[in-house]
């Protein structure tokens, strides 16, 4: 019955697919069915086998054998000659890490000696496991230490779904400290690869940040993308030397806050988003002065519109208070982390990111 090309259509289903006989010896597991469970199964043989069982003894017999979900609807199947169902949660071992595991168990009598079953979730199962690779890779995208160039900050990166399109990112160039802060449109998986894309394509190693914008605008519109893909971004770069921070934006509609000791400037600069919209438009450095004490602040507006129970946001006098309260960077994040839990519950509407510098 399950000649090579059947054995080919199943394979291609997004569920597992298993076939068993009276003796529960299994016949058959399509590619779905051994992705779910542990590395080294086996495509037949004993249950134990092709779920890389790994029990003591006979399978069937070993100390857990009686609380295994498979075993049981089987055996209810068989002695019943009944179609049979039941939910399973277990945990796995696939790519030496354990993953937690949830599917819903149908078997179906197909001839008096020949069983099917499905194991529906599987999909699922493996949707999940693509988005836990996807937020380590993003995770890696991330800055990685507390000082760059002589200049300590702090940051905070809180994805909506996971995998987010925000992305901050700090380096060193000629010896001055930059600072980029991107959130592009849509949330999921989408806008994670379009924050990659950020992540490759702004030129690093040009110290003008508006040719540097304009470099991006330009690399974006080879994408090709529709209109309603776009890309804000605020980046500075710290001269501690001379005393200025020198900043340009596009599209990014939440000022940039420095703290001195006089209060909170915003800092603006309107310019359209990263996108196909001006596709020519030539974007700008400007710069401002800075004393050695100051708190240089960048947001997305996943802090700004972060929305509470009675659909009020958390606005950027909200944002510009705590910083006021603040004694410096770390601490500022850690306040508006705070803060932002307090005020919607955990709940967040958007991705939440905030880097902060100590000038």
């Amino acid at each position: 019955m399950f000649n090579g090309r059947y054995k080919k259509v199943l394979d291609r289903m997004p569920q597992g697919v298993f076939v068993f006989d009276e003796k529960l010896r299994v016949k058959f597991t399509n590619a779905a069915f051994r992705r779910s469970f542990a590395d080294d199964t086996k495509s037949q043989g004993t249950l134990a086998q092709v779920l890389g069982c790994r029990q003591e003894g006979k399978c069937g017999e070993g100390a857990y054998c009686g609380q295994c979900a498979f075993s049981r609807v089987m055996k209810n199947a068989v002695a019943d000659y009944t179609e049979q169902e039941e939910t399973m949660h277990t945990t796995v071992s696939r790519g030496g890490r354990m993953d937690k595991l949830s599917m819903r168990i149908r078997v179906l009598p197909i001839e008096k000696k020949l069983y099917l079953g499905l194991t529906e979730g599987t999909y699922q199962t493996e949707m999940e496991r693509e988005m836990l690779s996807a937020q380590q890779m993003q995770r890696r995208l991330l800055p990685a230490g507390k000082n760059v160039g002589g200049v300590n900050y702090a940051y905070t990166y809180i994805p909506k779904f996971g995998v987010g399109g925000d992305l901050p990112d700090v380096y060193e160039l000629n010896g001055q400290t930059y600072g980029i802060l991107s959130d592009v449109s849509g949330k999921g998986i989408s806008a994670g690869m379009l924050s990659a894309f950020v992540k490759a394509a702004f030129d690093k190693k040009q110290p003008d940040l508006a040719v540097a914008l304009s470099q991006l605008n330009a690399k974006f519109n080879e994408l090709d993308q529709d209109e309603r893909s776009y890309i804000t971004v605020s980046a500075v770069r710290i001269d501690k030397m001379a005393g200025v921070l020198r900043y340009a934006v596009a599209g990014h509609n939440v000022p940039i806050l420095l703290k001195n000791e006089y209060g909170i400037n915003e800092i603006e600069s309107p310019a359209p988003p990263i996108s196909n919209w001006m596709p020519d438009f030539e974007y700008r450095e400007n710069e401002f002065p800075f004393q050695s004490g100051d708190t240089l602040v960048m947001l997305t507006d996943g802090v700004t519109e972060c929305t509470n129970s009675a659909g009020e946001q958390f606005g950027i006098e909200r944002a510009e208070s705590v910083l006021l309260q603040s004694h410096n960077a770390e601490d500022f994040i850690a306040k508006i982390k705070s803060a932002l839990s307090v005020f919607c519950g955990g709940d967040y509407s958007d991705d939440v990111t905030a880097v902060a510098f100590d000038l």
